[in-house]
């Protein structure tokens, strides 16, 4: 039936119907529109709910892949920018007294390549994971913190994910050379007397780093969902995630 003529010829009944019939007929009229319009109010049902939590993680994973795959995604942002291996600070310090400031800043751009790089391929394998969220998990998650659905993720997928990313990430490192940048700067540390040889596992550091971010980025986009109703994209997610019960 044609939505305009059903509400012209609803309208005219209301009109010049008694008060009684009115309201029965404002009722009608009302669950009419939740018919049409998809809408509903009310406590969201398993599968809403277990929708909504796939589609927001979905988009979380699509947006952190897009936006950490970008040259300069992980470089020129603080808050995933990959630093030089932590234990391995001493190196950086050392080899930077001796004149090697461009060949350690090349490095740490090269690492931060390295992780552009392999977020290209990270999108599949967040959302292979998602489809995997039972009705449950989805309630536990809508009831949980602001970081609840990342948290999940990470706890449920962190090694699966390791195992498939890590070759991504060696074969994107071989790509930016990176061990190239990393030769001269350790070889240069080790020649320095009574220092304790160093040579940490780059692939494995590039690797959790990598994925932290990812994660990291995810978990912006899931507290922005939760936060704020104009991030919520569509109607499922506006009522699951407005649902207060």
């Amino acid at each position: 039936m044609n939505v305009r003529l059903f509400f012209m010829a609803a309208m005219q009944l209301f009109l010049f119907s008694s008060c009684s019939s009115q309201i029965n007929l404002q009722k009608t009229m009302d669950n009419a529109v939740k018919v049409i319009t998809g809408s509903s109010s009310g406590k969201p049902t398993d599968t809403e709910v277990s929708g909504a939590l796939k589609e927001a993680l979905s988009l979380g994973a699509r947006h952190a892949a897009t936006v950490a795959s970008q040259i300069d995604g992980f470089y020129k942002n603080p808050a995933i920018f990959i630093p030089f291996p932590p234990e391995a600070k001493e190196v950086e310090n050392t080899v930077r007294t001796m004149g090697m400031n461009k060949q350690v800043d090349d490095f740490i751009r090269t690492l931060n390549r390295a992780a552009e790089e392999a977020a290209k391929e990270a999108a599949p394998i967040f959302l292979d994971a998602v489809k995997q969220m039972t009705i449950q998990d989805a309630w536990s998650i809508l009831r949980g913190d602001e970081y609840a659905a990342t948290n999940y993720l990470k706890k449920h997928t962190s090694d699966a994910l390791y195992v498939k990313f890590k070759p991504i990430v060696n074969k994107a490192i071989d790509k930016v050379q990176l061990t190239r940048a990393w030769e001269p700067i350790i070889k240069t540390y080790n020649k320095v007397p009574f220092v304790k040889k160093m040579n940490p596992d780059l692939k494995d550091y590039t690797t959790r780093k990598a994925i932290d971010g990812l994660f990291y980025l995810i978990g912006k986009e899931e507290e922005k969902i939760r936060k704020d109703p104009a991030a919520r994209v569509s109607d499922l997610l506006r009522k699951v995630f407005g649902y207060e019960g």
